[in-house]
């Protein structure tokens, strides 16, 4: 049953504890959901045909409808009608899936350093690591123009600084 909804807080289920890391494991523990993020917030991927054909890790359609339907429920993405197209569906992220950059960059950064990854696929969580707060506050301020606010990336911002890293690795791997 979820939890009354309360400002500032995400409709989702009661957990088995009051624990916030509990809580927070509950919503995102699953193998899918912070990788449907990650390519929501760093691929740019907004739409269902977008994420699945661009899941480097290859998700199921089934599953992506999956996590999709669950993190719109959870209040972490929010589905709206393309203009472009009729029967296509953009996902947007919120602002509580937007404050999980930090927490997306430090889990990379620390799967970066203890595991043995592709330089492509860790440079997003790098860079953002190195460029500390400051950084992730202005890559946040920038997912809440796109997302919240509507506006197009910025050709100059810390989303297309981190494309064009991913980019030169992707080239040189």
């Amino acid at each position: 049953m979820p939890q009354p909804v309360r400002t500032g807080r995400l409709p989702v289920p009661e957990g088995k504890s009051g624990c916030p890391t509990n809580l927070t494991v509950e919503l995102l523990g699953d193998r899918w959901s912070l990788v449907v993020l990650r390519d929501v917030m760093f691929g740019g991927h907004r739409h269902f045909r977008e994420l699945l054909t661009n899941s480097v890790e290859g998700i199921a359609s089934n599953i992506l409808a999956a996590r999709l339907s669950k993190l719109v429920g959870a209040g972490l993405l929010t589905r709206h009608d393309d203009p472009s197209h009729r029967q296509k569906i953009e996902y947007r992220l919120t602002e509580a899936a937007i404050e999980l950059v930090p927490l997306m960059t430090q889990l990379g950064a620390w799967g970066s350093r203890w595991f043995p990854t592709s330089p492509e696929l860790s440079i997003h969580a790098q860079l953002l690591a190195r460029g500390g707060p400051d950084m992730g506050e202005r890559f946040m301020d920038e997912l809440r123009a796109m997302h919240l606010e509507g506006r197009p990336q910025r050709a100059d911002g810390v989303l297309a600084e981190l494309t064009l890293a991913y980019e030169r690795a992707a080239s040189t791997s």
